[in-house]
């Protein structure tokens, strides 16, 4: 199902970039220059490209929401870990070997012996 769905929102994202590059440019873009009337001017009658780019662009929004509602039905409640397959440890947990308190300190002012790591 969300292979389907995620095939149909590439191509309605494919046919809704050819659309909008196969309508005529108003010249200016956002609005700038274009010429006289600015908000005085009428709004143009909406051409079939214009009422296709709004049925792409509807449709492209409710593919977009429907991949987002199955990606979140699909993820609920599990983990990227739960899905790896890896065992959970084991219940209990072992203290790894603490060092007593006396391996912690520096070395006594007299005491010249070189360090020498212990093999455990």
């Amino acid at each position: 199902m969300e292979n389907v769905v995620l095939i149909i929102h590439l191509l309605l994202a494919l046919g809704l970039i050819a659309v909008v590059l196969m309508q005529r440019s108003e010249g200016g873009g956002l609005g700038m220059g274009g010429g006289g009337g600015g908000a005085v001017s009428g709004r143009a009658a909406a051409t079939a490209l214009g009422k296709l780019t709004w049925i792409l662009a509807a449709a492209f929004i409710v593919t977009s929401i429907t991949l987002t509602i199955l990606a979140a039905q699909k993820s609920a409640g599990s983990s990227v870990i739960d899905r790896l397959g890896v065992p959970a440890p084991a219940s209990e947990q072992s203290t790894p070997d603490v060092p007593a308190g006396s391996d912690l300190l520096p070395p006594a002012q007299g005491d010249d012996a070189p360090l020498v790591p212990k093999a455990d």
